[in-house]
């Protein structure tokens, strides 16, 4: 076997081991923003269907669902209250 070969692949693998630390952080944040744009579509969907016997919706769509996720229940909150104010 080749030593260079051996050299190579050493290096190959301190750059990917280097790569996935740079990358760690950035992928907790990305997760956490996945998880947490999930549950506030869950809330949202709940609150649309028990809202629906009070006369009260708020539309599913990207934004809403990021506000959910991003602020949680004052988010929600806020949700409920912008269209009284707009």
């Amino acid at each position: 076997m080749d030593w260079s070969l051996v050299i190579y692949f050493a290096l190959a693998l301190v750059l990917i081991y280097l790569g996935s630390q740079l990358l760690k952080i950035p992928m907790k944040i990305a997760i956490k923003i996945i998880l947490n744009s999930l549950l506030g579509c869950g809330i949202l969907i709940l609150l649309n269907l028990v809202g629906s016997h009070f006369n009260i919706s708020i539309a599913l769509n990207p934004v809403t669902v990021l506000v959910a996720g991003f602020l949680g229940v004052p988010g929600i909150a806020l949700l409920l209250i912008l269209p009284f104010i707009l």
